[in-house]
């Protein structure tokens, strides 16, 4: 299933081609699962119907894997070090063709006590979203498909806020010729 993977006794990052199988969450909280873990919070992004009030069908995600698999790790890395060294982390992304209801990306994060788990889970996701070079192209009913306006795209999301040049953020689908 998974193309890419880095893997560790606390933090384990993979990127599965959807052709290939789908992400299971099952996994992500047996990874971090441990006796000493009271808390484990766990993220999953779904493909949502809808878009900016469209009918979506189908969200195509790429990425550059080997950058992708670097952000996730360091990601990881620094929510462990934030929160404990006893937290463990788990990072999934899809890549390629999703339909409506699949799962693009699960999170997990394990720790002693949930409030760690909860901050570590979220912080991963963000990161995840605003860092990773994940570009998503949707697919809508009416046969047309856009790159989707959110952070790896053009500098801001689909909720409004921006970022600073040099953010690490990719500015265009590698595929579309723009820097």
């Amino acid at each position: 299933m998974d193309t890419n993977l880095l893997h560790d006794s606390r933090i384990a990052c993979h990127v599965a081609d959807i052709a290939e199988g789908r992400l299971d969450p099952a996994a992500a909280i047996e990874f971090v699962s441990d006796d000493a873990h009271g808390g484990i919070d766990v993220f999953i992004g779904r493909v949502r119907a809808s878009s900016h009030g469209r009918e979506c069908v189908a969200i195509h995600y790429d990425m550059f894997d080997p950058l992708a698999l670097t952000v996730f790790r360091s990601t990881a890395a620094e929510a462990i070090e934030r929160f404990g060294p006893k937290a463990k982390c788990y990072v999934a992304h899809a890549r390629g063709k999703l339909a409506v209801g699949d799962l693009a990306v699960v999170i997990a994060f394990g720790t002693p006590h949930r409030d760690e788990a909860f901050r570590g889970c979220r912080e991963v996701i963000e990161a995840v979203k605003h860092q990773a070079p994940i570009w998503k192209q949707e697919h809508f009913i009416d046969g047309h498909s856009e790159w989707s306006e959110g952070c790896s795209l053009c500098g801001h999301d689909e909720h409004g806020h921006t970022h600073a040049a040099g953010d690490g953020h990719a500015d265009a689908h590698p595929a579309s010729g723009a820097v």
